[in-house]
Order: C-alpha cells, then sequence, then structure tokens
C-alpha cells in the first residue's frame, strides 16, 4: 500500500474551529481528510444556520447571490439530464437538499424521487409537496434511468460501496451524474488553506479531474464532463470571507474570473459535472 502523504492542514471554518489534515492519496490522485469523524458524531459538522443547501434563506450577500445563482442552475442541469436521457424518466437525487431540483425537473415532466439525511431539508421540501426519503434503504426496490448527485459524494463515508448501489438501482444504460469540487482548479490553489470548497470535515474526499474516472472505470464509462461555472464565484466569495472576513469582495470575483479563463485551457475548473452511463 502506498503511504498518504499530508498536502495542506485546512480549519473547520464553518462549525468547530478544528483543524484537519488532508492526505494525498497518489494512486487515485485525490485529498482524504484526517481524522474523519465518527458516523454518529458527523451531524454535528453540519448543525450551522450558515449551512447553505439545508437552507432556502436569503439573508447576507453570499446566501442571496446562493440562491439566485441556483434559480438559473437548476434549470440547466434538469435541461443536461434530459438530454442525457433522450427525455424524461425516472430520476433520483441524492442529497437532495430541500428538494429544488427535484421540483424544477417534477415541473418538466420527470418521475421525481431524492434522499436526504437532513430532517430540516426534508421539511422544507415537505412544504414543495416532495416525500423525501431519509435513507437509500427506501428506494432499494425501485429502478431509476437517472441517479444524480450534486455536490453530495464528498460527504458519503463509505462512497465506493454507495456507488455500487447507485450503479443496482440504474436501468440498463441508466445515467449517473456526479458533481464535486476540484481540488487542482487555480482557485484552490490560491486559496490555498482557505478555500472553501475543502470545507473539512463535511468533505471527506476531495477529487481531481481525473479521480472520479478512475474510480467508476469498471462498473461506468464516462460520456462527458461539464464545467459548473459559477462555482468558482461562490467559492470564491467564501473563500475571501474565511480569509479576510470580509462578506463581498471584488477580489473574489476576479479570482472567480480568472479561474475559468484559465480553465478553458487546462480544464481544471473549480467544479466539474461527470456524465456517466452504466456499464451492461
Amino acid at each position: 500500500m502506498v503511504s498518504k502523504s499530508v498536502y495542506i492542514s485546512i480549519k473547520d471554518h464553518l462549525v468547530s474551529g478544528e483543524e484537519f489534515k488532508l492526505l494525498f492519496d497518489p494512486e487515485l490522485e485525490m485529498l482524504i481528510t484526517s481524522p474523519q469523524p465518527l458516523e454518529e458524531t458527523l451531524h454535528s459538522y453540519y448543525e450551522s444556520e450558515n449551512y447553505i443547501s439545508h437552507t432556502d434563506d436569503k439573508k447576507g450577500v453570499i446566501s442571496f447571490l446562493y440562491q439566485t445563482v441556483k434559480e438559473f442552475a437548476l434549470k440547466r442541469k434538469v435541461k443536461l439530464v434530459t438530454k442525457l436521457n433522450n427525455g424524461n424518466g425516472k430520476l433520483l437525487d441524492i442529497g437532495a437538499g430541500t428538494g429544488d431540483f427535484l421540483v424544477v425537473a417534477k415541473n418538466r415532466g420527470w418521475e421525481v424521487s431524492g434522499v436526504e439525511v437532513s430532517a430540516k431539508a426534508r421539511s422544507l421540501a415537505a412544504e414543495k409537496n416532495l416525500d423525501l426519503k431519509q435513507d437509500i434503504q427506501e428506494v432499494l426496490s425501485q429502478k431509476f434511468d437517472v441517479i444524480t448527485l450534486w455536490h453530495v459524494l464528498e460527504h458519503i463515508p463509505n462512497y465506493k460501496e454507495m456507488l455500487q448501489t447507485y450503479h443496482s438501482l440504474l436501468h440498463e444504460n441508466g445515467i449517473l451524474i456526479i458533481a464535486v469540487p476540484n481540488f487542482k482548479s487555480y482557485d484552490a490553489n490560491y486559496y490555498k488553506k482557505h478555500w472553501a470548497a475543502y470545507d473539512v470535515p463535511r468533505h471527506l474526499w476531495h477529487f481531481s479531474r481525473v479521480s472520479i474516472p478512475k474510480i467508476l472505470k469498471d462498473t461506468f464509462k464516462l460520456v462527458t464532463m461539464k464545467p459548473m461555472l459559477f462555482d468558482s464565484y461562490y467559492v470564491s466569495l467564501l473563500s475571501e470571507k474565511y480569509k479576510t472576513g470580509n462578506n463581498f469582495s471584488i477580489r473574489a470575483f476576479w479570482v472567480g474570473l480568472v479561474s475559468n479563463l484559465k480553465a478553458m485551457r487546462t480544464k481544471e475548473y473549480s467544479s466539474l459535472i461527470y456524465c456517466f452511463k452504466k456499464h451492461i
């Protein structure tokens, strides 16, 4: 077994203030948060009013921009999913949050299901007439045309085992879509220990552009990769806040722009969407 070296040390800026090390795995070209919280204590690191994906709050500049851009991004996500599937079908969203993606998909003719561990987020989704499940076990009797994970895989302790489960839940030639941050992006290298997308210890794993295809090469075929262009701006805004304490920064927009421009050549965008087709 190849030893894993310390890549960088990162502070939990959101909840605990604790420091964690990120270990580099040369085989998969990814980083591993160390130490990782025990599964029974992991939930405590999400207990913050500022954890944005579990709320619909628009208070504050960063939250307002996030929620505003999200409405546009959701439509693009549904359009991508529909194109890859050649039409509508059965859709399962893992880590569905407050259900906004599923609402847009449902309104465009998809039969939707979702899994979300946060009771608070499930409650907000219920107000949108969505019955999200707490555990993947509750949907194992079904089959789906598409399964999506929008910035979720990095949170899952047993992610390799769960990827096998998703494979079994998909129809023949089903589509798996995974979006995750990219620690080799320009904005990650610029902000280093203040890069918000490290988000330890909620993010247990940190993927590069080659990690996800390597992990899934035996069970899925990579169809395409797409950049999430807005992520570099949002992540840079939050990173600037962690670095300087400022809630708004013009510099953050500049860093986000430079990150996207450089990625046009390097393909190292702040976040990437990986679109796979199930191997028969």
